[in-house]
């Protein structure tokens, strides 16, 4: 019970490019807007109780802009992890969960940093077009099982390919379920899937 009032929150400044991983009470969050700042002062992500939902302020390592994302409250405090992404650059910029999952997520986070930087100069259409291209492949397998629906009763689904992550979305109801696609650890994630479930959209 103790574990469940603590939420940790993480993502990578714009200015220093270092992680910035903290612990917080759930209750100092739900009692006043909480500022995380960045070590070197550069940056802050803002966290914010609202009616029944979770506004968050993130700056962005990847398209230098800070996101406004929400989240239901029950999310945020339940969640074992939860990610906000960057649109421009389809990598996460955020995550809100538990402590192995946010760290593990984070590391992950890191390593697709550090291919961005080293793939600086190419101009390739996806972050890692072998990574993709393995995901895609899989991703094709499931579907030949017939292993990909909705929580809302739908089998009838499409997908979105961006520059590191694969984005299925529900015909029906418009749900997302967002496949990463940056590192090897994405492909073996998936490999390990025998079946994918859209969450489908909340009426």
């Amino acid at each position: 019970m103790v574990q469940e009032t603590k939420r940790f929150l993480s993502y990578i400044c714009p200015h220093c490019a270092q992680s910035v991983i903290v612990e917080r009470d759930l209750f100092s969050l739900a009692a006043a807007p909480a500022h995380i700042k960045c070590p070197c002062g550069k940056s802050e992500l803002g966290v914010e109780f609202k009616p029944n939902r979770v506004q968050l302020t993130v700056p962005c390592l990847f398209c230098g802009r800070e996101h406004t994302v929400s989240c239901s409250s029950q999310a945020f405090i339940r969640e074992k992890a939860l990610a906000f992404s960057c649109a421009a650059s389809g990598l996460d910029c955020c995550y809100v969960g538990e402590e192995g999952p946010v760290y593990a997520a984070t590391a992950r986070l890191e390593q697709a940093v550090d291919k961005l930087g080293e793939d600086a100069a190419e101009t390739g259409a996806f972050l890692d077009e072998i990574v993709m291209e393995e995901v895609l492949s899989e991703l094709r397998d499931i579907a030949a099982r017939g292993g990909i629906s909705c929580t809302c009763g739908s089998k009838r689904w499409g997908f979105d390919v961006h520059f590191s992550a694969v984005e299925l979305y529900c015909q029906d109801c418009g749900g997302k379920y967002r496949l990463p696609a940056a590192t090897a650890d994405d492909i073996d994630d998936l490999c390990c899937k025998t079946s994918i479930m859209i969450r489908g959209k909340e009426k």
